[in-house]
């Protein structure tokens, strides 16, 4: 666990270095407390945060209203946003994200095929800014778990440029697709 830390910790984005932040909800739960009187509502809601460009993060609010839990979330996106890289439209090589039962898998595509990616998934790729992936998810499709699942893999990409300057090779001796 240590290490998804330490990745998200060299990878923070401050919400002053991105652009223009777009919000997207992702999933509103209506969650009951049973009661003497009867059932209290509350409700969760799960956002994501991004601005197109490979800067995203995901929020989690809860509140006695939707528009409290809503606006709880985006605020803790914003306070969890990660620089993600990216290869023109396409993440740089195949990934998996896992997150308890959930196995997200995540795999560069050619410009033109568009984001392959269930609910939960495609709302934090396209946020990020990425045009061109398939996704599968595999175990458990509750969108938390998906959405943490598919974070913890975009943590796990490395950037090719780094790669290669560490390793003292050219990029296209890596061996990345071109797209």
């Amino acid at each position: 666990m240590s290490v998804i830390k330490d990745r998200i910790q060299e990878r923070r984005v401050s919400v002053e270095q991105c652009g223009e932040l777009k919000e997207k909800t992702v999933n509103i739960n209506r969650v009951a407390k049973v009661v003497k009187g009867g059932r209290r509502f509350g409700f969760s809601a799960l956002v994501v945060v991004g601005d197109g460009r490979g800067n995203v993060g995901f929020g989690l609010g809860k509140s006695g209203e939707v528009p409290d839990a809503l606006r709880k979330a985006a605020e803790g996106a914003k306070k969890a946003l990660i620089r993600i890289p990216m290869r023109g439209t396409t993440l740089p090589h195949d990934v998996h994200g896992k997150y308890g039962p959930t196995l997200v898998i995540m795999k560069p595509a050619a410009p033109g095929t568009g984001v392959i990616a269930g609910a939960a998934a495609r709302s934090v790729l396209e946020i990020a800014g990425v045009k061109d992936v398939r996704t599968k998810v595999v175990g458990s499709s509750n969108p938390y778990n998906v959405l943490k699942a598919t974070m913890n893999g975009l943590l796990a990409l490395k950037d090719p440029d780094r790669v290669a300057s560490v390793r003292g090779v050219e990029v296209e001796a890596l061996g990345y697709r071109p797209y």
